[in-house]
């Protein structure tokens, strides 16, 4: 037997799956809490031990991670202009599977970087300026970032004209610098997939030994990639297939998790009506964004923070107290819900998780008067026709009526600008296959999607 051993190291699990190469198959899966505070070795033994429990002794021919340990990849994005470099460097951190703690526009100033420093950011992405424009902005960005004193890595992935200019300066101060193409070469246009190649590097390289995840490089082969990263590569060829073997289209994946809210949307998402026209940031295929303030735990909090207090008080009439609620789970991580009520409080909190997260990924319409008519600009991807919504997380495998969370992902009348998918097929990720799949993926990509497939549940 040909056995590979995928490993995911989460932030609360350390997640197990055992794959026979051979045969193409899944042989099983077991998870465990995550020890990264202490040892992360001794959750990751106990999780091979249950493994072990239910597919007995096997040699693996492979043993490789990925990882969103001691908080994941906290990354700041720096650009230009909100709504164009900024939004593009922020693409560029989700899209390698970052988590975006802080955002600046124009001048950095002393303030900002301090605020760096207090949040212990991983990486910072510094871009602004299409090729050939400001360079002003960003060289003084790059001074500011040099002089601080940060002692992390800094990619600097802007103006092409001002890269001269900016690797002296990181040369002169000794920062730990990268040059990369720029985000956005062109107005509306991006360029992130040498970013995210250039994260990926830093990641394995420095991330994982200052998250403690070093402990474990003896035991087994490498740890490949952050962990949004792997599911994102997962989600992508489950999206277009390979080779002879199809995949299933356009689609959204979920993850609710006890601190974050991610959304995957795959599909290029142009408009479907003759009468729109699209506006603002090209989309790439495959997105994901990432909410900090929505989850079900660590979160929760932000959850309620979200709501009215209209909302509130309709909540209160049917006898549920939401901030008593949040705040008792924020207290309370390791909560698990065993009694109906607990476990209804935990469907509203994911309902209100997807319909928020899914409000801010997706694209939306708006309405303009010209002298030709009424005219629609599109901004964002139009996921009306997406074919598949596929759930992951906790809060929705482990819960009894999954589907009633995902259809707060679906179109809504109260939000008829919102492109929201219409008549979507729902998927669970019942076993956590999506993450240790996207690692597979690197060396085998068709067998990766045959499990895939072959293990997601229809609801």
């Amino acid at each position: 037997m040909n056995a590979c051993l995928l490993i995911d190291f989460g932030s609360t699990y350390t997640k197990l799956t055992a794959v026979d190469l051979d045969l193409g198959i899944l042989l099983g899966t077991s998870s465990h809490f995550t020890t990264v505070s202490s040892d992360i070795r001794l959750g990751y033994h106990r999780a091979l031990s249950l493994l072990k429990e239910k597919i007995g002794v096997i040699p693996f021919s492979k043993i490789i991670a990925c990882s969103s340990a001691a908080g994941g990849l906290k990354m700041a994005a720096v650009g230009l202009v909100e709504e164009l470099t900024v939004e593009a460097a922020k693409r560029a951190c989700y899209g390698a599977g970052g988590k975006v703690d802080l955002v600046f526009s124009h001048f950095l100033t002393k303030t900002d970087i301090d605020l760096m420093k207090t949040k212990k950011i991983d990486i910072v992405l510094l871009a602004g300026g299409t090729d050939g424009g400001n360079s002003e902005v960003v060289i003084h960005n790059a001074k500011m970032l040099a002089s601080a004193n940060l002692k992390i890595p800094i990619i600097f992935a802007g103006n092409k004209a001002a890269q001269d200019d900016i690797r002296d300066i990181f040369t002169e101060k000794q920062v730990n610098g990268f040059i990369c193409e720029n985000i956005m070469p062109k107005l509306n246009v991006l360029n992130i997939d040498k970013a995210k190649e250039v994260v990926r590097k830093i990641f394995l390289e420095n991330i994982i030994v200052a998250k403690g995840i070093k402990q474990i490089e003896s035991e087994i082969d490498a740890v490949m990639l952050p962990t949004p990263y792997a599911v994102l590569k997962a989600a992508e060829l489950l999206s277009k297939g390979y080779l002879h073997e199809e995949g299933l289209g356009d689609l959204v994946i979920s993850d609710v998790g006890g601190a974050t809210t991610d959304l995957y949307s795959l599909g290029y998402g142009y408009p479907k009506r003759a009468d729109v026209v699209l506006k603002g940031l090209s989309e790439p295929f495959a997105k994901r964004t990432v909410e900090g303030d929505l989850g079900m735990r660590y979160s929760a909090l932000g959850i309620d923070a979200t709501l009215s207090e209209q909302e509130r008080a309709l909540y209160l009439e049917q006898g549920i107290d939401m901030r008593k609620e949040a705040q008792f789970r924020h207290d309370h991580v390791d909560m698990i819900a065993l009694s109906p009520y607990d476990c209804e409080i935990d469907r509203l909190f994911g309902g209100i998780c997807h319909d928020k997260a899914m409000s801010r990924h997706v694209g939306k319409m708006e309405q303009a008067y010209t002298p030709m008519g009424l005219l629609y600009y599109q901004t964002g991807k139009d996921l009306t026709q997406v074919k598949y919504i596929i759930g992951t997380g906790g809060v929705v495998i482990h819960d009894e009526k999954p589907q009633e969370m995902l259809l707060k992902l679906c179109a809504d009348n109260q939000k008829p600008l919102e492109l929201r998918p219409v008549k979507p097929q729902f998927l669970i990720d019942r076993q956590y296959v999506l993450s240790a799949m996207g690692l597979l993926s690197i060396d085998h990509p068709e067998i990766a999607l045959k499990i895939m497939k072959g293990s997601l549940e229809k609801i």
